[in-house]
């Protein structure tokens, strides 16, 4: 049984979706607005990010426009 593990920011990416479409976020808002959301755990996220040269003036809509999250290697 081969089972593949969800790339981090995916789970992030799921996660910012559901708020988008539960109207916690929108789309259109910036990313450093997840800040408020994860507390003690944003700067984890935050590194992630921009590690995939995400900046926190990018909007949410660019995060959730990622379709496969691969690290260099």
């Amino acid at each position: 049984m081969n089972q593949q593990v969800a790339h981090p920011m995916e789970k992030l990416q799921r996660h910012v979706r559901s708020l988008v479409q539960s109207n916690v976020l929108k789309s259109t808002d910036r990313i450093w607005k997840i800040a408020f959301l994860y507390g003690d755990e944003w700067a984890f996220w935050k590194r992630e990010l921009e590690d995939f040269d995400f900046s926190m003036q990018d909007t949410i809509e660019s995060l959730l426009a990622v379709e496969t999250w691969e690290d260099d290697e």
